[in-house]
């Protein structure tokens, strides 16, 4: 480290949190791995983050996403990277505007607060990531072949999953502050840590304050993208939305529906339902993804319509419909489910195929010589106890 260098850590580690700096000296950074190696070089990283030069600011929150945090990949250095993190949401350099470093990074320009809580709530998903069978059916459940991602972990993987869930109550008591902030994207990122770090077992005493919280907001929120996010964590936090599945707005009655709705499952259905029969406008809600939704929204929104119907047959108009379209280059979050929950206890050729599966089948069937849309699907084909080409489900027709 150079003169220059070693002042400019002196005088970043004087302005540091009492929290932030007992991190830095008591933590052995050298015995702990992140993407790339040893942990030994992450303090000057961490304390980069408060920098005064953007751009040395900038760089060391891509070098958490690329080393510390690899495509949500955890490592051992990643739990005492996120303490520290939470240690200085507060800074005052929080507040800078952040630069993207990379050239995907784009979207609103941000406070490096934002950035930040953004982060923490990627390592909160990663930790969260098999925990709950019934949370992380959209993630693998649909999947006819997640049998074969379910291998065993090595031990640093073990560990580091282990210190990531260990320090959520942590990491929520640092973030739950900003779920009041006023800068509507701090708040929105506030909300996306939110999320999945009270989805742990041992948080659950917290999400009746949290939703407290943001109904004492919601009221005052005027715009689609900060209602809807609300209402889509209010949902899946399991709280009674069924006031807002009437409200003015579809978006916002969509979002609070997607969780396990306990109040009003009919109508929860129907403004699901509503939604996917208009599926372009429903994709053109969120031209920049809600926190924790991957894809086109009407995905996220179809894995809750065929979670939350009975049976195919309450979903089965608009889910053929869909199919009908198509739209072969979504097999896996659209077409698929869908054939998947049609046939959710397997194919029993000793029964007759129900008017719904036969329609749907039919659907796969005209679409197929345009679509491809049944070789395109065969894995779901196979998991469903069908055959696996066009001219096998003509015969079964």
């Amino acid at each position: 480290m150079t003169d220059s260098e070693s002042a400019r850590m002196t005088r970043i580690l004087s302005g540091l949190p009492a929290a932030a700096q007992e991190l830095l000296w008591e933590t052995d950074w050298a015995s702990h791995r992140h993407a790339y190696g040893s942990g030994e070089d992450i303090p000057i990283t961490l304390c980069s983050l408060v920098d005064e030069d953007a751009e040395v600011r900038s760089k060391a929150l891509a070098a958490l996403d690329m080393g510390v945090l690899h495509q949500g990949s955890l490592y051992t250095v990643t739990a005492p990277a996120a303490l520290f993190v939470a240690a200085i949401l507060d800074h005052p350099v929080g507040l800078a505007e952040h630069e993207g470093h990379f050239p995907w990074d784009v979207g609103p320009r941000r406070s490096l607060r934002s950035a930040l809580l953004g982060w923490l709530g990627q390592v909160a998903e990663s930790a969260a990531h098999g925990e709950d069978p019934s949370r992380d059916r959209a993630n693998w459940e649909w999947r006819p072949w997640h049998e074969d991602t379910r291998r065993e972990r090595d031990p640093d993987e073990l560990a580091a999953l282990r210190a990531c869930r260990d320090i959520r109550p942590t990491l929520y008591d640092a973030v739950e502050p900003y779920l009041s902030s006023s800068d509507l994207h701090i708040c929105e990122a506030a909300l996306g840590a939110a999320m999945p770090l009270l989805s742990a077992p041992d948080l659950a005493d917290r999400v009746p304050r949290a939703a407290a919280l943001l109904r004492a907001r919601l009221g005052a929120m005027t715009g689609r993208r900060e209602r809807a996010a609300v209402a889509r964590a209010l949902s899946l936090w399991g709280m009674d939305t069924s006031d807002l599945l009437v409200d003015s707005d579809p978006a916002v009655r969509v979002c609070a529906a997607l969780g396990p709705v306990r109040v009003d499952r009919p109508r929860a259905l129907a403004v699901l339902l509503d939604a996917l029969r208009d599926p372009g406008t429903t994709d053109g809600w969120f031209p920049v993804p809600l926190h924790g939704v991957d894809g086109w929204f009407r995905f996220t929104v179809l894995r809750s319509a065929l979670d939350l119907a009975a049976s195919f047959e309450e979903v089965a108009p608009v889910a053929i419909a869909m199919v009908a379209t198509g739209r072969r280059s979504i097999v896996d979050n659209e077409s698929g489910p869908i054939l998947f929950r049609a046939f959710s206890g397997g194919y029993d050729p000793t029964h007759s195929l129900t008017p719904a599966q036969r329609a749907l089948l039919r659907a796969f069937v005209d679409t197929d010589e345009a679509t491809g849309s049944i070789g395109g699907n065969w894995l779901w084909f196979r998991a469903a106890g069908l055959p696996e080409n066009r001219e096998g489900i003509a015969a079964l027709l």
